[in-house]
């Protein structure tokens, strides 16, 4: 299993409500969670084998903004 974090612009609870639907609807995801407190609106995402790009175009085709959080 895999942990990926985000950067996104889901931001309140309306915006938690469309996305998730998108994200328990693909195959792979195992659990997600978005913390609106933060800053950076951090997605994390725990995945068996979906992609970083795969998470990055479901978000996108829900209409947000998503950027991979980099890591040194």
């Amino acid at each position: 299993m895999e942990t990926v974090q985000f950067k996104t612009n889901i931001n309140c609870s309306g915006c938690v409500a469309r996305i998730t639907p998108k994200l328990n609807g693909a195959k792979g995801i195992t659990a997600w969670k978005i913390d609106t407190n933060n800053p950076d609106k951090l997605l994390t995402v725990e995945t068996d084998n979906l992609s970083k790009e795969s998470v990055i175009e479901i978000v996108k085709k829900a209409g947000f903004n998503i950027q991979p959080l980099t890591t040194c």
